[in-house]
């Protein structure tokens, strides 16, 4: 009988570790959204977007850089900004994705993190063949 009670407690045991490392999983993931989910999310999400030519603004003192990002399908704007170093391959962006929250106070996307998607160095490159 005491054999059973331990197989009990054990297969219990398992089943809330499989159920607290699911949830743990599931809030630790941030998907990707559109700009319109994103203005309204209370969670971290991702966006993606074309950057807009021109529309860059790094602020030294404050280690700020703010832009704005065109929806593909949609082309609507979403102004961003991230505190952190410049991304050294920024202006040549074909997209970037912001990782963060909108802040309904500042009327703009607070990046925590971002990727930049540059052009291949290959891109356009004629492909030599030898026969």
């Amino acid at each position: 009988m005491k054999r059973n009670l331990w197989y009990v407690v054990g297969g219990l045991m398992l089943l809330a570790f499989a159920g607290f490392s699911l949830m743990s999983f599931q809030q630790s993931l941030t998907p990707y959204v559109s700009f319109e989910q994103a203005t309204t999310s209370p969670r971290m999400v991702q966006v993606m977007g074309g950057l807009q030519k021109g529309s860059a603004d790094y602020s030294n003192s404050e280690k700020a850089l703010s832009f704005t990002i065109l929806e593909p399908k949609s082309a609507k704007q979403l102004r961003v900004r991230y505190h952190g170093v410049r991304p050294g391959n920024f202006d040549d962006a074909i997209s970037i994705v912001a990782i963060g929250r909108y802040d309904e106070g500042t009327k703009q996307f607070e990046a925590s993190k971002l990727l930049v998607k540059c052009p291949s160095k290959y891109q356009g490159a004629e492909v030599k063949t030898y026969s």
